[in-house]
């Protein structure tokens, strides 16, 4: 049977005790093995691996001794107990076994679950664990976690108490993290807040989201922006080592000096056009462009904008000077511009 993505994420969590197995395919290899450690935990118990109940074949060794699977589903364990055979990194070249084992698989014999990556709809083994009367099959693919794969995240690392806010906050990042990454800084958050009874906010979210160029750019915005000049030069030297380009500095600086002048322009007011804003701003990047706002005005942040855009056509002539000086000179008269508010 092949399962929808919905259909899977139940089943992850709740293997059915009287299958024969489940085949989990896809390019994630992260994802592939958080899946197949859950079915594994889920089917045999945490303890399922120190008890002997939990069999692990590499599907290269399968080309040495094809008999290995069936023998492994056959066995009596020592501890009394459901079992599992696990075949890892499975290819069509390794089906046949795997295909044996299936057919021969009896009531009492341990579940398999067999992990492969890629594989097409022609291939042997989806076709055969898609065919099986009592076996399921599903693919992984580079979709973002769903709201049900964020809150089994969530609850594994006992983060119970999360306001709305630092659940949006969490689905945008879950947009521009790969699935590794993601979990990764969820286990983190579960971590930083062991200490704690306060609900989980986009602060925190934002402590122990990974770092990027993309966060140090956007440091140096409300730097600019909050008219910091002194603090300009630092971060401009770690963003030009990172190889950030100083096109790419002029257009991020114009796109958050346009969502300010979009906000300042929204006529519920300055914190009903943040609220418009697509990727949505939350947490402590809301209440900065709020105060930036208010900071400078409509009219300042036309002439930001208008500045910014001869920056850009500068940068983009032929005998133009340097790019890195350039944006620093137009990034220090922002600043100016904040500090004298004029």
């Amino acid at each position: 049977m092949k399962l929808s993505a919905r259909d899977a994420a139940a089943y992850f969590a709740r293997p059915d005790p009287a299958g024969t197995g489940i085949l989990i395919y896809g390019a994630d290899t992260m994802r592939i093995a958080t899946r197949r450690k859950q079915v594994s935990d889920a089917l045999v118990g945490p303890q399922g691996e120190a008890e002997m109940r939990l069999t692990r074949i590499a599907a290269a060794d399968l080309r040495r001794d094809p008999t290995l699977v069936t023998d492994a589903i056959r066995e009596t364990g020592f501890f009394p107990g459901p079992r599992a055979v696990v075949v890892e990194d499975a290819t069509d070249a390794a089906a046949p076994p795997i295909v044996a084992a299936l057919a021969d698989w009896r009531p009492g014999d341990a579940q398999l679950v067999v992990t492969a990556g890629s594989l097409r709809a022609t291939s042997t083994l989806r076709k055969a664990f898609e065919g099986h009367r009592s076996a399921v099959a599903t693919g992984l693919y580079d979709d973002p976690p769903g709201p049900q794969e964020v809150d089994a995240m969530l609850a594994a690392a006992r983060l119970t108490e999360v306001t709305p806010d630092a659940r949006a906050a969490l689905t945008a990042l879950s947009r521009n993290l790969d699935a590794g990454d993601f979990r990764q800084t969820v286990d983190k958050l579960g971590l930083y807040m062991h200490a704690t009874t306060a609900p989980l906010s986009p602060e925190d979210v934002a402590a122990c989201a990974p770092r990027s160029a993309d966060a140090e750019v956007d440091d140096l915005l409300n730097v600019v922006a909050d008219g910091r000049v002194g603090e300009i030069a630092g971060i401009l030297s770690r963003l030009y080592a990172q190889g950030t380009q100083p096109v790419a500095l002029c257009i991020g600086a114009m796109r958050h000096f346009r969502a300010l002048h979009s906000a300042t322009s929204d006529p519920g007011g300055a914190a009903s056009g943040i609220g418009r804003a697509r990727p949505p701003v939350f947490g402590a990047r809301r209440d900065a462009m709020l105060r930036q706002c208010g900071t400078w005005g409509r009219d300042r942040l036309e002439r930001a904008v208008v500045l910014l855009l001869d920056t850009d056509l500068q940068l983009r002539s032929s005998g133009a000077a340097p790019g890195n000086a350039l944006v620093e000179r137009a990034l220090i008269r922002l600043a100016m511009m904040a500090r004298r508010g004029t």
